[in-house]
């Protein structure tokens, strides 16, 4: 798992703009879904392309957090990287940004029937919990997948964001979140990247212009306190 504190003067910043330092720092945990990204084969298998190993290290804290959510009455959603129908539709991606060798071996894992395709092993994934694909970094992106209609079904407005990679689906996912007017936060110990250095400098990217950044134990907090103001209400 990745050291990371938020730096002084970030918070500053933040706390001189918004008046706090966690602008989301009350939450209605029926109106709040927690979106995992990523956490399947093609990136935690040992030995897989896109493995990032950190991520395995992540999966206890967000099973955690998905039952303390769950337990007050959130969603979870795990949502994974699937590659069918898009190597022509990503073709910038497939056969500029990759080898030919690394693009056939990333198209193939991924389809339905691929190993990576499949969910880490030891992700506690509930029956009440949906499931959803995405073809792109973001879930939200035109064409990706459903979430945005799945969300709003729902009457939710605030997202946490956990998996990974921090740096690539996991901040593409969030920024257009926030976009789409979703409250949104990155759990910053509930997601990972391929170095220390990524993880920061995606985190700090992210609270600083787009929504909020908190820790597990954080987010779990700021739904208490949202249901103690509920109840004071």
């Amino acid at each position: 798992m990745h050291k990371f504190s938020m730096s002084s003067d970030v918070i500053d910043r933040i706390k001189a703009r918004s008046g706090r330092a966690h602008p989301f720092d009350s939450l209605d945990a029926q109106r709040t879904a927690l979106l995992v990204i990523d956490l399947q084969n093609y990136f935690l298998k040992p030995g897989a392309q896109g493995e990032t190993a950190s991520a395995r290290a992540i999966v206890p804290t967000v099973n955690e957090l998905a039952a303390g959510l769950r337990s007050r009455g959130g969603q979870v959603i795990w949502i994974r990287n699937g590659t069918a129908g898009t190597r022509q539709s990503w073709s910038t991606f497939h056969e500029c940004l990759m080898t030919p060798e690394r693009q056939q071996r990333r198209y193939s894992e991924m389809q339905p029937d691929g190993d990576g395709f499949e969910f880490w092993h030891a992700l506690d994934i509930r029956p009440g919990d949906g499931q959803l694909e995405k073809k792109r970094f973001s879930a939200f992106i035109q064409g990706s997948s459903p979430i945005l209609d799945y969300l709003h079904d729902r009457t939710i407005d605030t997202v946490l964001i956990a998996g990974t990679a921090t740096n690539v689906c996991c901040e593409s996912t969030a920024r257009d979140a926030m976009m789409l007017n979703f409250k949104t936060i990155m759990v910053s110990d509930a997601l990972a990247a391929r170095s220390d250095e990524l993880h920061a400098a995606s985190l700090t990217a992210f609270y600083s212009n787009f929504g909020d950044v908190q820790t597990s134990a954080e987010v779990v907090a700021s739904l208490d306190r949202g249901a103690q103001t509920r109840k004071a209400g």
